[in-house]
């Protein structure tokens, strides 16, 4: 209704005013992200679970809402977690992981059971995205997962192709930086010798389905692993001298850039110069052993935030200035079961209760600044589900209308 008295105008704007900064949460937070409608999306996040204090997966999609994370990538196809990413938008990779690619190599069969029970039964309301087949299998230890890769791919693909989900959920298998047999400069890189029978026909087959090639590429493992030659802030996108490609006459002013064009010299001289390189895994240890250099909460929080405004800014490398970058960063929590060295256990974003590890932009679950009587716990938003929450939001609000 029109307000025509000056008495009640001051409520009318009110009313008004809050009315329309419901809307407005509520669209963000409710809305689900369209793929094919959204603009190009550049950041994601690994959801890794080898700990015993996370948080529930309803939790984790409150949390992930709240911080406007709307990629992600499991290790795994968890059905608790798929189920609680059930309408959320939120865009996922869901693993086959590694023990299961020599039953899934033997035939489609085995492929199509594993497609129906872990992908097909969650469409479309689960946004499953991709099926990254197998992690840094070529360039392991492993050579018997080498030659049933390839084989695990194809079947999956053809599983989802026979289901009619080929254009909806894309095959890619996540590679570490072992199958290089070098990357500096950029433009040198190759794939190693005994890696190459096995990556190029993965690379055919990946080029013919449209698949990007995805690469875990670390500034800080190569920053730990030689202190002596690499300059920190090199590695962490700070001000330095950068270093300078001969052949291609091109510079760097971080280590980040120079890998991801180092698989892209790579895959130029496999013959695929046209494929996409996404970033499967990226990230910067908040703590370490003794022996392992720079890891600490002070450069994770430089690097995390440093990478996240080269990642807004939706441009290119140096050597492919129009594939914009993407990336997921390794990762959302500390994992405290994770084996192998301190830093292992120490990647995350978040803690377990929903606030931040450390500053890089996000705001946590509830931001701090507001007021008491307003603020509602992580574990209170995850046990009454999201809503319930925002009917009290809603009843709240009007509340404050009517007085």
């Amino acid at each position: 209704m029109e307000c025509t008295s000056s008495v009640y105008l001051p409520t009318c704007h009110m009313g008004s005013s809050i009315f329309l900064w419901l809307f407005l949460i509520f669209s963000v937070i409710f809305s689900p992200v369209s793929a094919k409608h959204s603009v190009t999306w550049t950041y994601g996040v690994n959801y890794g679970r080898i700990a015993n204090n996370l948080p529930q997966p309803e939790s984790v999609v409150t949390l992930l809402k709240a911080a406007k994370i709307n990629h992600i990538r499991i290790y795994d196809a968890d059905h608790g977690v798929l189920q609680a990413f059930k309408g959320s938008g939120i865009e996922i990779i869901i693993g086959l992981p590694n023990e299961y690619l020599k039953e899934i190599s033997i035939g489609e069969d085995r492929a199509m059971n594993w497609v129906q029970e872990n992908v097909q039964a969650f469409l479309p309301d689960t946004r499953i995205r991709g099926i990254a087949v197998g992690n840094e299998i070529l360039g392991g230890t492993t050579i018997e997962l080498w030659e049933v890769l390839l084989p695990a791919a194809k079947n999956v693909y053809s599983a989802l192709y026979r289901l009619g989900l080929q254009h909806t959920v894309e095959v890619s298998s996540p590679h570490s930086e072992a199958v290089f047999a070098n990357s500096f400069p950029p433009s040198a890189c190759i794939f190693r010798p005994d890696v190459a029978p096995f990556m190029k026909p993965l690379l055919e087959f990946f080029s013919q389905i449209g698949s990007p090639f995805y690469i875990n590429a670390y500034p800080f493992l190569a920053y730990k692993n030689d202190p002596q030659h690499i300059d920190i802030n090199y590695a962490l996108f700070k001000d330095n001298r950068g270093i300078y490609d001969a052949k291609t006459k091109l510079h760097y002013d971080n280590m980040f850039e120079a890998q991801v064009d180092a698989a892209y010299a790579a895959l130029d001289k496999a013959g695929f110069n046209k494929m996409q390189v996404i970033v499967s895994e990226t990230g910067w240890a908040s703590r370490g052993d003794p022996d392992e250099a720079g890891a600490n909460v002070k450069n994770a929080r430089t690097y995390n935030r440093n990478l996240r405004k080269l990642l807004a800014k939706k441009k290119g490398t140096p050597f492919r200035p129009k594939m914009v970058i993407k990336a997921y960063v390794f990762a959302l929590f500390n994992e405290n079961l994770k084996p192998g060295p301190t830093s292992e256990r120490n990647f995350g974003l978040f803690k377990p209760d929903g606030s931040i590890a450390y500053d890089v932009g996000f705001t946590g679950l509830v931001p701090s600044a507001a007021p008491p009587s307003i603020l509602v716990s992580f574990k209170e938003i995850a046990g009454q589900g999201w809503l319930r929450w925002s009917y009290l939001l809603v009843s709240t609000a009007w509340a404050v209308v009517l007085l």
